[in-house]
């Protein structure tokens, strides 16, 4: 089976930003992503940067688009948009009209599509707004039960006086519901991609069309090149087997201010080595298998406010040589393989 895509839901009240954020994440050079929208007129997505339908996804630079009239085709048009050949590196799903937060994020984790996998729920408020709109003072919204990641929107429009109050104040309601969810105080929709999902590369691929490139250098000379907060990360590499208690571990309890943890590795088995590709987004885990097993095991964490140093220590005590073959980490395995068979 081929790698499985993330797919990540993009919720927010009406005006809070989402379609801002989701065209600055189109304009990340390298990444092909792609848009799932029951109305692409209505959430004013950048059509330079995507094209396409259910039936006959196109790809281009930026990625491809599909349009819904209900819920009922999400599966249909994930399994299109995952397809090998349209070679997307992430999915957005616009929540706009489609569905509550929690009912999308369900959908998408119980997504009949086989190469899916969920790339958390990335809700947006606007600051300004938001005990008008979203929050009437009572129990605290539950919408933010199932977001992974919580981005603080128009941050710049409140007033400096009552910015840090209001903002903190907003902060522990989303606590209230939800003490894992990661906050982002922003403006204009600017959060690091990283957060959200995987770069493919720097730059475009050399047979891409040019026009993402051009509409991306305009939009960036008119934001003056801010992408808001930056996230931080941390890496470890290390050949050969390692203990799969140790990852397993690390899955559970990622280091502190980790939004995100990726990685592909080798454990120790009785019978060799055994490959895995590991994703922690937001405390959801994801483990699936990988053949052959890597000669290089090697894990990836990123966050805003994330320690480097401490991250990568947590990551290279995780990638503990494994034991001996007569010795090896039964119970660790058992755990891991548990998480796989929990992601499918």
């Amino acid at each position: 089976m081929s790698a499985a895509v993330p797919v990540t839901a993009l919720t927010g009240h009406l005006g809070a930003g989402k379609t801002t954020l989701l065209n600055r994440l189109l304009r990340q050079p390298g990444a092909r992503i792609g848009v799932i929208v029951n109305d692409f007129g209505a959430i004013n997505v950048d059509a330079g940067l995507v094209t396409g339908q259910v039936d006959e996804p196109v790809s281009i630079a930026g990625g491809c688009l599909c349009c819904l009239e209900d819920v009922s085709g999400l599966d249909a048009a994930l399994e299109k948009l995952t397809h090998p050949r349209l070679a997307l590196d992430a999915i957005v799903v616009e929540a706009s009209g489609l569905a509550e937060p929690g009912a999308l994020a369900q959908m998408i984790r119980h997504s009949r599509a086989p190469r899916v996998r969920p790339g958390g729920v990335v809700d947006v408020v606007d600051a300004v707004e938001y005990f008008g709109t979203v929050d009437d003072g009572g129990m605290p919204p539950a919408r933010f039960s199932v977001a992974t990641l919580v981005v603080l929107n128009k941050t710049d429009l409140l007033p400096g006086p009552e910015r840090d109050a209001t903002l903190a104040a907003i902060e522990a309601r989303v606590r209230e519901v939800n003490p894992a969810a990661h906050l982002v105080r922003t403006s204009r929709g600017r959060i690091d991609p990283a957060l959200v999902h995987d770069v493919a590369m720097a730059e475009d691929p050399p047979d891409q069309l040019p026009l993402a490139s051009l509409l991306r250098a305009e939009r960036a000379a008119a934001d003056g090149h801010d992408h808001g907060p930056h996230a931080a990360s941390a890496s470890a590499r290390v050949a050969g087997a390692v203990a799969p208690g140790a990852v397993a571990d690390l899955l559970l309890d990622p280091p502190a201010g980790a939004y995100r943890v990726k990685g592909t590795v080798a454990v120790g088995t009785a019978h060799g080595p055994k490959g895995y590709v590991v994703h922690v987004v937001g405390g959801q885990v994801h483990v699936d298998g990988l053949r052959p097993a890597p000669e290089h095991s090697e894990l990836v964490a990123i966050g805003i406010g994330l320690d480097a140093d401490a991250a990568r220590l947590r990551l290279e005590a995780a990638l503990a040589p494994a034991a001996p073959s007569e010795g090896a980490d039964r119970d660790g395995l058992r755990r891991l393989d548990r998480l796989r068979r929990l992601s499918r």
